[in-house]
């Protein structure tokens, strides 16, 4: 008992300590340089308190970075603090000579670049995952101009995906008696449909008909990483706005309802990008749902189709397209051509066939769906049920999407034959309805009528 309160003093202290320093500096101006070396004395250190007091300081240091300085830190990181070129070579000479597993252990320490030692070091702090998730968060930012710091993320990621696996998620769900501070970072953070204020978080998170459900990290706080949130509904929904504006869906009651409906999904962490959370979430959420609503006998998404109308633009100049169809997405640019219902009839027969096929056939260039959220959702089990005309007539669901949305289903006892099917031949499971749309793309394609 003594040696535990001894221990929590220490800890206490030491904390305490580095977030003074943190906070106060040395006094010295930010310089890449002076935390270059502030990351090599942490490598070399080989005491717990100490290094955490090195960790702290060098954290410390890197916040009051400016971008230039915080750009010139990753390059010193790139180069400084890689893997070593000659112990590779010697430690695979010994392995391709003995073949033996302490050869192997040898190779791999070896390939190991000095940042991730560094990384996990940096982690002893207290506070110490938040901020290296900000790092990487920075990082990215720099990544398109600089792609040859792209080993230091992939340093990042292998780490953070076994820092944030499943067994350190805690799911809950997330309703009116959610802490304040929760609830504004879930209307931050909404990154799908924008919540404009309290209110419009009230009717989202009402028990009637609504459930919110968020992922959290021990080390994160109660900052989120994902949430999800859900409509309660009677049949599968087409339409967005009637969702958002809280009109009535059929249910008063949530035991009435036979659908629960994925209407929206926000990462909140830019600094985990790639770290996967939405299959586990989607999953998860299912579950709870079916054990306290069993009768609900539908999971489906309303998603949007990012992309899309850019995709449809590039259409309007393939000639390969018949010009009748060329002439008619030309009449996309007609203002408010969705209120105009002949106008809205004739896109329709020419955009939900060619939806269908943006959604199955192209592919990005390792051969998946070229839609991210398509990816998302197959890639998790769903199948590409239906294609809704006009489920989002905002200005941005026309913007993106010439306002169409999609609705993925996930039938409990197909997922795994639906991800196994994606994952080894990237199939696309999807309804015959969609088979259909797919059908008359085809004949659209060759100057073909289809009704």
């Amino acid at each position: 008992m003594n040696m535990t309160f001894l221990q929590e003093m220490f800890q206490s202290i030491t904390q305490r300590d580095a977030l003074l320093r943190r906070r106060q500096g040395d006094g010295a101006p930010p310089d890449h340089r002076r935390l270059v070396d502030a990351c090599h004395a942490l490598l070399a250190s080989d005491g717990e308190a100490s290094s955490i007091v090195l960790a702290s300081r060098a954290l410390g240091m890197y916040q009051r970075l400016g971008p230039e300085e915080r750009q010139s830190f990753f390059e010193r990181l790139a180069s400084d603090f890689a893997a070593e070129p000659a112990q590779i070579d010697d430690a695979y000479a010994r392995y391709a000579e003995r073949r033996d597993n302490q050869s192997l252990e040898a190779l791999f320490e070896a390939c190991e670049p000095r940042r991730q030692e560094l990384i996990r070091r940096l982690n002893l702090t207290s506070g110490g995952t938040v901020e290296l998730v900000r790092m990487r968060e920075d990082l990215l930012g720099l990544l398109r101009e600089h792609p040859e710091l792209s080993a230091i993320d992939a340093d990042f990621a292998h780490l953070f995906g076994s820092w944030f696996n499943r067994g350190f998620l805690m799911l809950k769900r997330i309703d009116w008696d959610t802490p304040a501070s929760i609830l504004e970072k879930i209307i931050r953070y909404e990154a799908v449909h924008e919540i404009r204020d309290w209110n419009d978080l009230r009717r989202r998170l009402d028990a009637r008909d609504r459930r919110c459900f968020a992922f959290f990290h021990p080390a994160i706080g109660d900052d989120p990483l994902i949430f999800v949130e859900v409509a309660l509904h009677k049949g599968l929904p087409a339409r967005i706005q009637p969702i958002l504006a809280g009109e009535d869906a059929g249910v008063d009651d949530p035991e009435l309802a036979d659908t629960a409906a994925f209407f929206g999904i926000s990462n909140c962490q830019t600094g985990l990008r790639g770290i996967s959370f939405g299959n586990f979430l989607i999953k998860q959420v299912v579950q709870e749902l079916k054990q306290e609503l069993p009768q609900l006998k539908h999971f489906v998404t309303l998603s949007p189709v990012p992309g899309f109308a850019q995709w449809l633009a590039e259409r309007r100049e393939d000639e390969r397209l018949p010009e009748t169809v060329r002439e008619t997405l030309a009449e996309l640019d007609t203002p408010q051509w969705h209120e105009d219902a002949e106008l809205s009839e004739r896109l329709k027969a020419v955009i939900k066939p060619l939806a269908a096929r943006y959604l199955v056939e192209e592919k990005n260039a390792r051969g998946l769906p070229l839609n991210p959220v398509a990816r998302f959702h197959l890639g998790n089990g769903a199948e590409l049920h239906r294609i809704n005309w006009l489920g989002d007539v905002s200005a941005k669901g026309l913007r993106q999407a010439a306002g169409l949305m999609v609705n993925y289903l996930y039938v409990l006892d197909d997922i795994e034959r639906n991800h196994e099917n994606y994952t080894s031949n990237a199939t696309v499971a999807r309804s015959s309805e969609v088979k259909d749309l797919a059908r008359k793309a085809r004949k659209l394609a060759k100057g073909e009528t289809s009704k």
